[in-house]
């Protein structure tokens, strides 16, 4: 039960709980250990999106082969189902769910901003309907700290007002200042409970609000790691490595740092080089239900009718049941005919591919070849896909 979790030492000082080991030259990566309570995280690393305590389409035995360390999964969602109850019923969600991995826990700010009906933004929180006809919602940062307590996740978000990445100064000048009041209520509501607890740094791509964000956050104290959050909503590539890499620039050296909601294996290369430690994105599982994969070849669209009588592999570099036991003709088939075991056989492809490329990424930065390999990859998955191999 919830009582039953570890506490916080009185005064809710934050414990050491990310060590970076190895540095890349010629580049901002680095290699590191985040410590969680359900094991020890190598960094940089992939969070698959478990939005509903679920990744689409993966059973439980499928997350355990892929070897992802650690999963995200979403405060809104789960407010609005199960609710608090079942999660205080069954210990949480590890307990629910059976997953033996860590788990991090977005705060729903995004969702207010991207799914929420009417709503009506104030000092005190986000009050929205879920739906054209649904009933009004109320979400602060206390009631959000208060889920994801209940949900017993590893990692915590603060609660964050989130605008549009081209918002105009003013827009995102107020949602970023409200957001670092938000942060300060968020971290009094986390009480002392023992999950670690993320600031999100916001600002919209307005480098000098950025940095503000970034410097009133690192004062505030009292988080266990920081995150990048109002990116890959309107802006293009180029502006958000920019702001993605002046605001790690103004983050704690000792702490982890989390690019949220991105992105495709190329924004992952971006970011790791720009000093990011932790990504998560719905593109592995999103792409894959219309056909689309990642390969160490470049991307491959399973839809177009040139691979209709194709028996070749879809990543001969792969050893997962998409690429080892079935030519891209069946693959083609499946997609087609809109069955869900083909867009399940390409999910944990793709996710496979986001793993191994953060396994690759990891040795290279301890070997000190990290900006070889981000040239070569960044190179090859950068391809138009009509350009496959």
């Amino acid at each position: 039960m919830v009582s039953g979790r570890p506490r916080r030492p009185p005064g809710g000082s934050v414990r050491p709980v990310f060590t970076v080991h190895a540095r890349a030259d010629g580049s901002r990566a680095r290699a590191g250990t985040l410590v969680t309570a359900h094991g020890e995280i190598a960094t940089p690393v992939f969070m698959p999106v478990g939005t509903r305590a679920t990744v689409k389409t993966q059973p439980l035995a499928q997350l355990e082969r892929l070897g992802a360390p650690m999963l995200l999964a979403n405060t809104y969602h789960l407010m609005l189902r199960p609710g608090a109850e079942v999660f205080a019923r069954f210990g949480g969600i590890h307990g629910w769910t059976g997953w033996r991995g860590a788990v991090l826990t977005d705060s729903g700010g995004f969702q207010v901003f991207s799914l929420a009906r009417d709503c009506v933004i104030t000092e005190d929180g986000a009050r929205f309907r879920t739906a054209t006809d649904g009933p009004i919602v109320t979400l602060t940062p206390e009631s959000s700290i208060a889920m994801q307590r209940a949900i017993g996740s590893d990692v915590m978000m603060v609660f964050d007002h989130c605008v549009p990445s081209t918002a105009s100064e003013a827009e995102a000048r107020a949602a970023m200042e409200r957001t670092t009041r938000w942060a300060r209520r968020s971290r009094d509501a986390r009480g002392d409970s023992a999950q670690q607890l993320f600031a999100i740094v916001q600002g919209a791509c307005h480098p000098a609000l950025r940095r503000a964000s970034a410097d009133a956050l690192t004062d505030l104290g009292g988080f266990d790691g920081y995150a990048i959050g109002g990116l890959a909503v309107g802006e293009q590539a180029d502006v958000r490595n920019d702001v993605t890499e002046l605001t790690t620039e103004r983050l704690p050296e000792d702490r982890p740092r989390y690019l949220m909601g991105l992105g495709t294996p190329t924004d992952l290369l971006d970011g790791v080089h720009r000093g990011v430690d932790l990504f998560d994105c719905i593109v592995p599982t999103a792409w894959a239900q219309h056909g689309r994969a990642f390969t160490s070849r470049g991307k491959v669209d399973l839809r177009r009718g040139a691979h209709r009588l194709d028996d070749a592999p879809l990543d001969p570099a792969c050893d997962c049941d998409a690429c080892a036991r079935h030519p891209r003709s069946y693959l083609h088939h499946l997609i087609k005919a809109g069955e869900p075991v083909g867009w399940q056989l390409l999910a944990f492809h793709n996710l496979r591919f986001y793993v191994r490329l953060m396994a690759d990424v990891r040795a290279a930065i301890a070997s000190g070849t990290f900006t070889a390999l981000y040239a070569a990859r960044r190179e090859v998955l950068a391809r138009p896909e009509r350009e496959e191999c």
